[in-house]
């Protein structure tokens, strides 16, 4: 099975109006920048966005905001987008905040196949409700659900032509359990190299998870928020 595509726009060619993606990255921290980009371009529509952040105004999934191309974010930390509050103060713009911990493990479960489980978070908040409440050793956890995508887009620093896939640092954050989460997972990585080129006890992710790889270019790596000490 060849698993590699010329470029971003190839790989996500098939991505429809109205599916369900998983896109990794911390902040601006190992975000699939060439991904959004063709998403961009192609212009799909109606698409719901499993990420832990929403990006930032004109980068990062701030792209697909201003486009009005996402209709459904499910996040835990969104406070560095304007447009992004923009739409969900106006109502054009439908949000599943969901706390770090516990979408972290939404994802997880999925990967492992494991349907459902139960966390204290939320439990006592707007985030209970509709959820199914139990009582363990005296403490009440709140149900969750695994969470479901159609795609799962990740980008990895190198990754090799059967998908194995190797991330540098925090880069690593969401990307590692959304890319065994998604029906389809989509590596874009800054380096593509042969099978037995990685060290296999570095690989992060296997690569019987990823269905497509391709070599990303042009990569910008802002970040999100730079905070610096005045000199006196």
């Amino acid at each position: 099975m060849n698993k590699v595509f010329a470029n971003a726009d190839e790989a996500i060619s098939d991505i429809k109006d109205g599916s369900v993606l998983m896109l990794g990255g911390f902040g601006l921290c190992g975000i699939p920048e060439n991904c959004i980009a063709a998403l961009v371009r192609k212009g799909v529509t109606g698409l719901t966005c499993i990420a832990n952040n929403a990006g930032v105004d004109g980068f990062g999934l701030g792209l697909l905001l201003k486009t009005r191309q996402i209709k459904k974010m499910m996040s835990s930390y969104v406070g560095e987008n304007a447009e992004f509050e923009r739409q969900l103060l106006s109502g054009e713009l439908e949000v599943d905040l969901i706390p770090q911990g516990t979408l972290a493990t939404r994802i997880q479960m999925r990967g492992m196949g494991i349907p459902a489980f139960f966390t204290p978070a939320g439990y006592g908040t707007e985030i209970a409700e509709g959820k199914e409440v139990r009582e363990f050793d005296g403490k009440m956890y709140l149900m969750e659900h695994a969470l479901p995508a159609n795609y799962a887009i990740v980008k990895a620093w190198k990754g090799d032509t059967m998908g194995n896939l190797v991330f540098r640092k925090t880069t690593r954050n969401f990307s590692t359990s959304m890319a065994k989460a998604g029906d389809i997972t989509i590596a874009e990585v800054e380096q593509l190299v042969q099978p037995g080129e990685l060290e296999p006890d570095s690989v992060h992710v296997a690569g019987v998870y990823v269905h497509r790889i391709f070599q990303g270019t042009a990569y910008e790596k802002r970040i999100e928020r730079r905070t610096v000490s005045l000199k006196s």
